[in-house]
């Protein structure tokens, strides 16, 4: 595992990098800095559009643009994508299957800086939960930019799943991603671990540790 950059940061890499398609516009709930949209925002400010402290109005709006042809990103925290927003991110695009990805960073319990208001430990159960919803979480920059590119060439709504956190490198540019499989990452006998997203790295230190006991495992 070489070196550490947060999965949101390579989500505003992937925006930035893939932003020629004029039918990409890119919403945010003044969050910008953080959720890395910013660097998309330097490139094309005409297709991002700051939605201001209102995720459900955000949603809204990403499915009234999905109805006009339009690719939308919209990002936020995860806590508030899925939980301020949630109705509409279940009636307004995931109910009529329209073309808007979230862009949900800041997940989990990692961000303890922040405090447990910020915490989405539900988001994934909440949209795994949703018709049409595709879920992905990615651990590392590799990933989050294959999910990006994915998200964007297949149609209907997708919950991009992203870290506050620097985390280690896994992936390179040759791995192959395929939506719905799984990635070996260890051969083992004994024991499988899976993991996605932050806990990847975990899993792959969890083996490490095992190894040292005898115990052979499969991530």
């Amino acid at each position: 595992m070489a070196d550490k950059i947060a999965t949101r940061a390579a989500y505003g890499e992937a925006l930035a990098a893939m932003g020629s398609d004029e039918k990409i516009v890119v919403l945010d709930s003044d969050l910008s800095k953080s959720t890395k949209t910013d660097m998309f925002q330097k490139k094309y400010p005409e297709r991002h559009i700051n939605m201001g402290i209102a995720e459900g109005n955000m949603m809204a709006v990403a499915a009234g643009l999905a109805t006009c042809g339009k690719t939308v990103f919209a990002s936020s925290f995860a806590i508030f994508a899925s939980g301020r927003a949630f109705e509409q991110v279940r009636n307004s695009i995931a109910y009529p299957n329209l073309n808007v990805k979230i862009g949900a960073t800041h997940a989990g319990i990692s961000v303890g800086e922040d405090g447990a208001s910020h915490q989405a430990i539900e988001d994934i159960a909440l949209m795994r939960a949703i018709p049409n919803m595709t879920v992905i979480s990615p651990c590392d920059s590799y990933s989050t930019k294959f999910a990006v590119k994915a998200a964007i060439e297949n149609e209907g709504p997708y919950y991009l799943r992203l870290g506050r956190l620097n985390v280690p490198v896994i992936y390179n540019e040759n791995t192959k991603f395929e939506l719905g499989k799984g990635v070996l990452l260890k051969d083992g006998t004994d024991v499988s671990i899976i993991a996605n997203g932050l806990m990847v790295q975990y899993a792959l230190e969890a083996a490490k540790q095992l190894e040292e006991d005898g115990i052979n495992a499969r991530v």
